[in-house]
């Protein structure tokens, strides 16, 4: 890497707020993607890819892998309900 020689302090403080930005925006892009990893690792989208990626090889698999997303998103909260209803031993 090639020494940068400054003639003021201005060309300092540009490149400066020039690094302190690029800092900010990558700082950005990596909490967007974090987010979106951790979106894309839900219940639903786990067993969808799975269906998707064998619905040639299931039976009828085009219509599991449509129907599964739909089933999971009602499944998913019963089945937690019936969880804490039955640790609180009602």
């Amino acid at each position: 890497m090639e020494t940068k020689k400054y003639s003021s302090y201005a060309q300092i403080d540009r490149e400066l707020e020039i690094f302190k930005i690029e800092k900010e925006l990558s700082y950005q892009k990596l909490v967007f993607g974090v987010k979106k990893t951790k979106e894309s690792f839900t219940p639903q989208n786990i067993v969808s890819d799975l269906i998707g990626s064998y619905s040639s090889v299931i039976p009828y698999g085009a219509i599991v892998s449509t129907a599964a997303p739909f089933i999971l998103n009602k499944a998913i909260p019963f089945i937690k309900n019936w969880f804490a209803k039955r640790k609180r031993g009602v």
